[in-house]
């Protein structure tokens, strides 16, 4: 008789996915024989529904509520000449066949104008929100989603990529150059920088002018570290403790392309609320 006729179940196991590995990687590029075991939430499954609807919540937060003068369109001195008289009953001018204030009439007042009280904001389950970041981490380590994302990706680079702490001791521009270079990512940097658009029209007098598309991001454990990746095109520098779903997937798109210290990877399990490996 076979074991699973006997009604007897298999041992529960830890954890219903597997911890997955990466080498550590040194400041000089190349992989070492230490392997760090990542955190459980780069072994989810990948939701991008959930990660697009994340970061919508995000972006809805930071709206500012608009709307328009009270007194908009209806600052006119009108007249209305009354029935029968073979016109329509749009208010006109005074002394004048303009028609003013109506919302069908030039200058008149709009129809249905935006409101401050309209609320933009939008909610999202705390379950879901904490699922989303750990689907945005798990596409992380997905090197044909970071490719269709549009990174520039090197052949046979194993994400993500996990490298010695003293990468947060870089304070230069040149030492953070050296370093991407060894690591064959510089490529991406240069698709930004050549990305880069000057927008015109209002925008450009708003402060939106340039639209850089996002490259590397760089996950340090704590703030003022790494400073030396900040002025590359479309890098940027987050600690653990903030890390957020939107750093991790810019617009709603996962899997962007992310460099992660040791230590920030542990404060990240010790976010996520898991055991030390």
């Amino acid at each position: 008789m076979t074991e699973g006729a006997t009604g007897e179940a298999a041992a529960p196991t830890e954890h219903s996915t597997p911890h997955h590995r990466v080498h550590l990687v040194g400041l000089d590029g190349k992989q070492g024989t230490h392997q760090v075991t990542l955190p459980l939430a780069f072994s989810q499954t990948i939701r991008p529904d959930l990660i697009r609807r994340a970061v919508v919540a995000a972006q809805s937060h930071r709206r500012q509520p608009y709307g328009t003068s009270p007194t908009a369109g209806l600052r006119h001195s009108t007249r209305w000449s009354g029935k029968g008289k073979g016109v329509s009953r749009t208010p006109r001018l005074m002394d004048s066949m303009r028609g003013a204030q109506a919302p069908n009439t030039v200058g008149g007042r709009p129809a249905h104008p935006p409101r401050v009280e309209r609320i933009w904001t939008k909610k999202i389950n705390r379950k879901e929100s904490r699922l989303a970041f750990a689907s945005a981490l798990a596409a992380t380590r997905d090197n044909e989603l970071v490719t269709s994302r549009g990174h520039d990706l090197p052949d046979g680079i194993h994400l993500p990529l996990v490298l010695e702490d003293p990468v947060e001791q870089i304070q230069s521009t040149k030492e953070a150059r050296a370093l991407l270079e060894r690591l064959h990512l510089w490529a991406d940097i240069e698709r930004a920088r050549e990305g880069t658009q000057i927008r015109s029209g209002r925008a450009r007098r708003r402060g939106r002018g340039r639209r850089v598309p996002r490259s590397v991001l760089v996950v340090t454990s704590q703030p003022g570290r790494a400073l030396g990746f900040r002025n590359l095109s479309g890098v940027e520098v987050v600690t653990a403790q903030r890390l957020a779903t939107e750093d991790l997937a810019p617009g709603g798109d996962p899997a962007r392309l992310t460099l992660y210290s040791h230590a920030s990877l542990e404060l990240l399990r010790a976010r996520l609320r898991e055991a030390s490996a």
